[in-house]
């Protein structure tokens, strides 16, 4: 019997939710279009503990989706949950982001491609096939009319690139699942449920955010 946390912030969906043995039973989210998870997160996070009528105590685990994405927002959910693991001493669990944006798809061939916005022409994207293997490991690329070029079956776009991406990839097999656009915490009850029973957890003080790129501060022109 395992209560389990999630927590996913790495886009501009601040999403939290309640899982009881892989099953969903408590969420809140919202994406807006200033990140407000800092003010949010905890408030998000008492509520579906209240909903799911327990106590912090009764967690098992902390699951946190692990990037790539927003840097502040990876910051802020990481933190949050190694805040808790440590104060309630239980395990962290780290779940890829695309993963979980990709959990919400269902089809029976082609394959999945979730991209999340690294500006610009630039994406973080991964392949998964129907049944969520990672045929592709994460990568961040800029995509070009030759993107893809290789899978000849059909390939399911998700994630929030559809405006900037839909003029380039124009093949017959690209489709556009354009009512997907951010991961959510609902999606990963039952990845963090089975990381949780075959202990695949992570280091709650060493673990850092999957970045993927260096996070750069540019100087104001000011």
């Amino acid at each position: 019997m395992a209560y389990i946390l999630n927590i996913e912030t790495a886009t501009r969906n601040c999403s939290v939710s309640i899982a009881f043995n892989g099953k969903t039973i408590a969420y809140r989210e919202i994406a807006e279009e200033g990140y407000s998870h800092a003010e949010r997160l905890h408030v998000f996070i008492e509520e579906v503990v209240s909903e799911a009528l327990i106590t912090l105590t009764d967690l098992s685990a902390v699951a946190v989706s692990q990037g790539p994405g927003s840097y502040t927002g990876l910051r802020i959910g990481v933190s949050a949950a190694k805040g808790l693991c440590f104060s309630l001493g239980i395990s962290l669990i780290a779940i890829d982001t695309l993963q979980v944006i990709a959990q919400q798809v269902s089809i029976s061939d082609g394959v999945i491609i979730p991209m999340l916005d690294a500006r610009r022409m630039e994406v973080y994207s991964a392949i998964f096939s129907p049944n969520f293997k990672k045929k592709r490991e994460v990568r961040a690329e800029i995509i070009t009319e030759d993107s893809f070029v290789d899978i000849k079956e059909n390939i399911f776009f998700i994630g929030d690139c559809s405006a900037k991406c839909k003029a380039v990839l124009t093949q017959s097999n690209h489709i556009f699942l354009e009512n997907i656009i951010y991961p959510s915490a609902k999606e990963m009850s039952a990845l963090s449920y089975e990381k949780f029973i075959n202990n695949s957890i992570v280091d709650v003080a060493y673990f850092e955010p999957y970045y993927l790129k260096d996070f750069l501060i540019t100087k104001s022109t000011k």
